[in-house]
């Protein structure tokens, strides 16, 4: 029997804070239904469709502004790849002239070595 009247008294605690719970709520809503009311603003269907398009236009805007903040970091990155190629091309073409130039270097000191031991010939 004393099992049942702790129980009671914990479940009448829980029904206690509840209701209150509920009470702080509903003062809760009705301040901020008063604060609604007052801070409102109503307009015509005209006025609010012109609104709506409005704000549709400034959401599609900043959307538009997004995308090209992105091509221009893309086509910044494609300039700088496009700078890098060409730094790369002019590397290999100066690379490959030394080595055209040493190639005939080298057939020319071929070319003397060979006249020279060769036995002349009359």
């Amino acid at each position: 029997m004393e099992v049942d009247t702790t129980e009671k008294g914990k479940g009448s605690e829980r029904w206690s804070s509840a209701i209150t719970n509920l009470s702080e709520m509903a003062a809760n809503l009705d301040s901020l239904q008063k604060l609604l009311v007052k801070k409102a603003v109503y307009v015509d269907d005209e006025t609010f469709a012109k609104a709506s398009i409005s704000s549709e236009q400034a959401r599609t805007i900043k959307l538009l502004e997004q995308r090209v903040e992105t091509l221009e970091r893309e086509l910044d990155a494609a300039i700088s790849a496009a700078a890098r190629a060409r730094n790369e091309k002019r590397q290999a073409e100066a690379a490959q002239k030394a080595a055209e130039l040493r190639s005939l270097e080298v057939t020319k000191e071929l070319e003397n070595t060979t006249s020279k031991h060769l036995p002349l010939q009359f």
